[in-house]
């Protein structure tokens, strides 16, 4: 990894805050020269000559032209967010000046920065591992509290610890295998086998757990969608509106008001719900109707959860499990809820359909409603959720430590049948070489550039 340091050694520059008209906008510069760049357009003080980690305040020109009146931030080498000089200009936020201040360091000899690009420096200067850099850029895209905690758990090193701890030990056992075939002719043995077999069994269990919480990861990371589907007139477009607290989608008594799916968004404990309001599934000969069934359908087996919501007062038991019927053969997770019980009544509803696993609700007068945010939470991460531990959220990640629980199950049946050990360290070798994938011990520079090109210019 450290050899790909060669031909990084330029000075990059780059907004660090979102593009548009703000306060104050911040441009960074990352490499060598960037202190000395910065130097030539910021007569108020020779920056070369301040300590690192220092604040200065002064106008920045080019030649006698002042382009702002700015603050600059100096952080030397390796004590910085990249490892090398890092220099940030915190000017007003006009983007006419910000293009300005960019342009006249590019003049002076800087040259703009890739998508991810200081992330990547700081990765090959080693102030982060590769699934520390990764979680830079999923704190920056997250937008719950528990993405947010994730991701900071992950940038804090949890992840990282748990896999080089892993890795580490796997190495020790390996270097004494293979210091056993230096020695094969006298039939010794320098690796514990049972204490071996031990530890395989202890990183099948961790990997396993990281494999599980690969579910509840894309769940915290890109939500859930839900969609609400049932007959027409069964309160689809009420539910969503109270579940939203506005009037989103339109309510009317006449069937079939709703021809195409409605979705949007709602946040609850911390978790990202999609929420799809579909047409009302029944036949129809109107043309537009038709299509919007069909599409309705089609959310049904797409969905990550469907809320079945039937009218309490017309529904019979006859066409609730015919409906039950249709889910189970199209979704296997599912909500029943029985709507409208404030015409009829929540203990007439439950005797008339006594046995079934469902929840009465009235979505008009938001009568259970927040019973139904607590099954929807419940029925996505099944008490699992706790951001403080180690939770997988990227699939690069989920791929790779498949590979890994592949290989120490090979190393477990290697061991059950007392393979020799060069055919154990082969085994050992490919278990390695995926947690190094991982972490970005073991990797190239095409894989680099593909992680890195998702980052955003400045970070």
């Amino acid at each position: 990894m450290l050899g790909k340091l060669s031909g990084w050694d330029d000075t990059i520059v780059a907004l660090a805050t979102p593009h548009g008209i703000g306060a104050i906008g911040v441009i960074r510069l990352s490499g060598e020269n960037a202190i000395e760049i910065v130097n030539k357009l910021f007569p108020s003080k020779d920056l070369t000559q301040q300590p690192s980690h220092t604040i200065h305040v002064g106008f920045l020109k080019e030649g006698d032209r002042s382009l702002d009146e700015v603050v600059i931030s100096l952080f030397k080498g390796p004590r910085s967010y990249t490892g090398e000089n890092v220099v940030e200009i915190s000017c007003h936020g006009s983007p006419f000046i910000q293009e300005q201040i960019i342009n006249v360091c590019v003049n002076a000899g800087a040259r703009l920065a890739k998508p991810g690009e200081f992330t990547q420096r700081a990765f090959l200067k080693g102030k982060l591992d590769l699934t520390q850099a990764e979680a830079v850029a999923d704190l920056i895209a997250s937008n719950t509290e528990a993405s947010h905690k994730t991701a900071l758990h992950n940038i804090r090193g949890g992840f990282s610890h748990v896999l080089s701890n892993l890795r580490e030990r796997l190495i020790q056992f390996s270097a004494l295998i293979e210091l056993e075939l230096d020695f094969a002719t006298e039939d010794v043995e320098f690796a514990d086998r049972t204490k071996f077999y031990d530890l395989i069994n202890e990183a099948q269990r961790t990997t396993t757990d990281l494999l599980h919480s690969f579910r509840l990861g894309n769940v915290i990371k890109n939500g859930v969608k839900v969609a609400i589907v049932g007959k027409p007139n069964a309160g689809k477009s009420t539910l969503l509106n109270t579940l939203l607290n506005e009037n989103r989608a339109i309510v009317s008594e006449i069937a079939g008001t709703t021809r195409d799916t409605i979705e949007e968004i709602i946040n609850i404990d911390g978790i990202l719900f999609r929420l799809i309001d579909t047409a009302g599934i029944r036949e129809s000969s109107d043309v537009i109707e038709t299509i919007g069934v069909e599409k309705s359908l089609e959310k049904l087996r797409t969905a990550d959860v469907v809320l079945y919501l039937f009218d309490v007062n017309t529904e019979s038991t006859g066409e609730l499990d015919a409906a039950i019927a249709l889910l189970q053969e199209q979704r296997g997770n599912y909500i029943l809820l029985g709507n409208k019980t404030d015409i009829s009544g929540e203990a007439t509803a439950a005797k008339k359909f006594a046995g079934k696993d469902i929840l009465f609700l009235s979505a008009k007068t938001h009568g259970h409603v927040d019973v139904l945010k607590e099954r929807l939470v419940d029925k996505v991460i099944q008490g699992q959720v706790n951001t403080e531990s180690t939770i997988v959220t990227n699939a690069r990640h989920y791929e790779a430590l498949q590979e890994v629980a592949k290989s120490l199950q090979d190393i477990k049946n290697g061991l059950d049948n007392h393979l020799p050990g060069d055919l154990l360290s082969l085994d050992i070798r490919r278990c390695l070489h995926y947690l190094g994938d991982i972490t970005g011990e073991i990797t190239n520079e095409d894989r680099l550039d593909y992680i890195f090109s998702k980052f955003c210019i400045g970070k």
